[in-house]
């Protein structure tokens, strides 16, 4: 046949394409064509100059030009046979890529049969010219994993087994060969059929029947209560279990769970083990109230350690608001900081898994950051296991219309070609064999995995709500659906796994255990404690005032400037970046004033070598966004990045700790809650996320309220996060000025926060220090100007660094005589030169002192009432800022300062007029404002 078809002209024609297609597929790897073509190409590939050319197209697009001008054979009816015999072998060819691509769109995927499926043209053989009188014949399969040769009618009921069953699987969007012949071998193989035994079986039951009792149960004892319950979806617990029980298989240490609350409770006993009876306890408002505020039941987290048969699983469920998929970058900061505790640079021992719905996972953008971030050098985790729980319902609309403008709720996940697995959740047997071959492919390639879990919602969106107002025909339907449990209960009895009376007793006895609110199915271990388990007492009950000496020695101060401004022989660096190191260098010596960049550079390289690591992220955080840190230097003469980079804080020592500096993703919500996850998970490391403005926070705002402000207070969570941002009124206009002061300030109690404005470069270098070497461990905002980044007057002398620590007030050491003074002004931040120079030019320097509040929370009363006493006399004590009147530190703090003041002392203000807008935008209008407030505040009366 191969012989006749080399003779015909046809082929260069309409199926040129596939061949071509099927050549590159030959040379990624030959055994998956045929032996005639593997035949045919191997000779190709051996014909005179092949070698010199193009192997991937030229010749075999010239050999079959070449083809097109021979003459025709002698025997046409001969020729017309063969031509016709190799059109429908291309069909069938075409007729399994077709199922390939689309087959997921026909299978048997809702398990409440709502939708009439429209037929696909491309699935139908009819449609590549293959009639009902060829399926006896025998094709060759191609690449499809079977026999060589099937009759038509075989190969179309493997491939609708295969494509079209309980499991629909999407792959070809993927580009990478091995990873996409990964699937089409493990599907096609199986024929996305899982064979299990009975034990197995009736393990899966039992995680069927132990999550639909216990919705049951909760149900009926708990009437109203909101659970968010999952019945409907009740194959997910099982599909955990079976995650649990074989990972550890495959090295899996660690699996951090994220998931929003559908099911929540579901999972906390019967997949974590939590005791049925605390968690009656806080149905019924008895559980014990050891935090501050706690949270709702169904946002809480927990964490066991589960047995197995290859020893213990440590898996943790992250505390989740309300905001649903917010927790996802945050469980992947978490999980990256277990990796980098443990050295698993192959990122397999602690693995993410986040459970979605189908509405939020493709609704909330916070998604794609977090897919973004999955394959970036500083923030890869290996690969996310993706659940979508999806009841096809979304919150409260069913109307795919109005939900997404995506055929399926998991399309998002293609922006990086993750594998998608669609299956039927009515099918546990089916969820499980996904979440196996998910686990698989996670670990074999180090990617995200997506397994898109089709079911229903028995109830409304929470157990108050009546589904029947907005889908009434869907909940007909569910009405009249008898459960997954009792579906596979009856299967497995026809199957002679089970008797009736044997799944009867199942629910009975779960029931029971229930009843004595004992642990059900998931035996935990108790007493075990973990390798590489944190240990968090030592942060436990300290204040934020804990004496900590940051100083540094001048000795250390010279040593490890000459590591940090050192670069590799005949390394070229950009002239700007040879004066900054220069510079550093003289610094170091005391030749003259340390500025910020230094104080910055310095406070890191004294953390690493003493063991701290210290991990930077943001937009431009290498360079720095106002070219001030320079932490990553480039070779002017390299082009390539991995060879012309040089990160001087990561060769300081041999033994020192990582330091890491990313420049991340653009997306401040993702990377934010991101590194909160990671700090939160790494006490012993400085971790900072910086703003490229301070005002992008507000991109980032749900992470902000949601985790770093109240995150210990419901949650008992503590966490080092700190957040630098860009703050400062330089006529830049409302963008790029505010960092809103008001927003932290308002969120400020119970000392949750710390916020800092330094006003001089060595108050960087210590609070740096402070952070990591103090035991107090709560989120530290940093708003710092960058104007002072170069400003000669806030440069610090070497003094500064080797013999203070930070000052959270810092008082007019040029008072002489306080008894002279009229007027005390109190301000944070840049403004105090503003107010300094005022002053000069007034000639007031003996009149009005000026005072610094560097910390503004927790409030420091004790030192700024100590700077106070010195001018006890004085009946004008002022606030001054840079913000408008309604916004910066104002309305925040006024009651903390008149609580300081003197019966005969009044409290004044000058500032920027009260504004709906950050800043102004003309700069005319901003120096007349700035020049206002100045000449307010120095309105003394001689």
């Amino acid at each position: 046949m191969m012989q006749s078809l080399y003779s015909h002209s046809h082929l260069f024609g309409g199926n040129a394409p596939f061949i071509e297609d099927l050549y590159e597929q030959y040379l990624a790897d030959p055994t998956v064509v045929s032996p005639e073509w593997r035949d045919y190409f191997d000779k190709l590939s051996t014909a005179p100059g092949a070698a010199d050319r193009d192997v991937a197209h030229q010749p075999i697009q010239e050999s079959f030009i070449q083809l097109a001008k021979r003459p025709p054979v002698a025997s046409r009816s001969s020729a017309a046979a063969d031509w016709e015999s190799m059109q429908k072998q291309v069909a069938v060819l075409k007729l399994i890529s077709a199922y390939r691509v689309l087959g997921s769109r026909q299978a048997n995927l809702d398990p409440l049969k709502r939708m009439d499926q429209a037929t696909l043209r491309e699935l139908d053989h009819a449609t590549h010219g293959l009639t009902d009188a060829d399926m006896a014949v025998q094709f060759n399969v191609g690449s499809l994993v079977a026999p060589q040769k099937l009759p038509l009618s075989e190969i179309i009921a493997r491939l609708k087994q295969t494509y079209c069953g309980n499991i629909g699987v999407e792959y070809m969007h993927i580009t990478n060969s091995e990873e996409k012949h990964w699937v089409q071998k493990r599907f096609e193989g199986d024929l996305s059929t899982p064979h299990y035994n009975a034990d197995k079986k009736k393990h899966i039951f039992k995680q069927i029947t132990a999550a639909e009792t216990l919705e049951r149960y909760l149900h009926t004892k708990y009437v109203g209560q909101k659970r968010f319950s999952l019945e409907g979806g009740e194959s997910a617990i099982a599909a955990l279990d079976h995650l649990i029980q074989n990972a550890t298989a495959v090295g899996v240490e660690e699996l951090i769970i994220g998931m929003a609350h559908r099911g929540r409770l579901n999972v906390l006993v019967n997949t974590l083990g939590k005791q049925p009876r605390d968690l009656f306890a806080e149905f019924e408002g008895k559980a014990a109230q050891e935090l501050a505020s706690g949270d709702v039941k169904y946002h809480m987290g927990f964490s066991s350690d589960i047995p197995t048969a290859n020893g213990p699983m440590h898996v943790s469920l992250a505390f989740n608001p309300s905001h649903l998929e917010i927790v996802n970058p945050v469980v992947e900061g978490s999980v990256r900081a277990r990796q980098d505790r443990r050295k698993d640079s192959k990122r397999i021992q602690a693995v993410p898994v986040l459970i979605h719905g189908d509405s939020a996972f493709g609704g909330l953008g916070v998604n794609q950051g977090t897919f973004n971030l999955s394959q970036t050098r500083g923030y890869g985790t290996g690969g996310t296991l993706h659940i979508v729980i999806n009841n096809q319902v979304g919150f409260t609309t069913s109307d795919t219309r109005d939900m997404r403008s995506t055929l399926y709720c998991t399309d998002v996940a293609k922006m990086i070609e993750a594998p998608i697995f669609h299956v039927n959740g009515d099918d546990p047997e089916a969820v499980c064999y996904v979440m196996q071959a998910a686990l698989d492919f996670r670990m074999k390639f180090n990617k995200d995995v997506v397994i898109d879990l089709v079911c229903y919602r028995k109830l409304g969106h929470n157990e108050g709500d009546d589904p029947f107002l907005t889908q009434p025909m869907m909940y007909k339907k569910i009405a009249k659906h008898g459960g997954v449990r009792a579906m596979y209960a009856e299967r497995l009895v026809g199957e002679g796994v089970l008797t009736a009376a044997e799944a009867d007793n199942f629910i009975q006895a779960y029931r029971d255990a229930l009843d004595k609110g004992e642990h059900v199915e998931q035996t935990v271990l108790s007493n075990y404690r973990r390798e590489h388990a944190l240990d968090w007492s030592q942060y436990q009950g300290t204040h934020w005032a804990h004496p900590t000496d940051t100083s540094l020695p001048h000795a250390d101060i010279q040593r490890l400037a000459e590591k940090f401004t050192s670069v590799p022989e005949n390394y070229k660096l950009h002239p700007t970046v040879k004066r900054v190191q220069d510079a550093r260098r003289a610094m170091a010596a005391g030749e003259q004033a340390m500025d910020w960049g230094m104080a910055e550079t310095l406070a890191y390289a004294s953390l690493v070598t003493n063991g701290y690591g210290v991990r930077i992220s943001g937009e431009d955080s290498g360079r720095g966004t106002f070219s001030h840190r320079h932490a990553v230097v480039h070779d002017q003469n390299r082009e390539r990045w991995d060879q012309g980079t040089y990160v001087p804080l990561r060769n300081m020592s041999d033994n020192q700790a990582d330091f890491l500096v990313i420049d991340s993703i653009l997306n401040e919500e993702a990377v934010l809650a991101y590194e909160y996850g990671y700090a939160c998970s790494a006490p012993d490391q400085l971790v900072i996320w910086e703003a490229q403005f301070g005002d992008f926070a507000n991109g980032a705002q749900v992470a902000i309220d949601q985790f770093i402000s109240s995150g210990e207070t419901k949650w008992g969570r503590l966490c080092g996060l700190t957040t630098i941002l860009p703050h400062g009124y330089d006529g830049q206009g409302p963008e790029h000025s505010s960092a809103r002061l008001e927003r932290w300030l308002q969120l400020c109690a119970e000392h949750n926060m710390q916020i800092v404005m330094p006003s001089e470069a060595s108050q960087m270098f210590h609070v740096l220090r402070r952070q990591v070497l103090r035991p107090f461990r709560k989120p530290l905002v940093i708003f710092l100007s960058k104007r002072l980044l170069r400003y000669k007057d806030a440069m610090s002398p070497l003094e500064d660094f080797t013999s203070h620590s930070f000052r959270p007030v810092i008082g007019d050491a040029g008072i002489s005589d306080a008894k002279a003074v009229k007027r005390v002004i109190l301000c944070s931040g840049q403004v105090y030169y503003d107010l300094v120079n005022g002053r000069k030019e007034r000639e007031l320097d003996s009149e009005v002192a000026i005072i610094r509040v560097e910390q503004l929370y927790p409030f420091p009363t004790e030192q700024l009432q100590a700077e106070l006493a010195r001018f006890s006399h004085v009946k004008e004590i002022m606030w001054v800022q840079e913000e408008p009147r309604n916004q910066g530190a104002w309305y925040q703090i006024r009651h903390r300062l008149e609580a300081l003041l003197g019966a005969k002392q009044t409290l004044l203000f000058a500032g920027r007029p009260s504004s709906a807008s950050p800043a102004v935008g003309y700069m005319s209008k901003h120096v007349a404002q700035l020049k206002g407030f100045i000449e307010e505040a120095m309105s003394v009366n001689k």
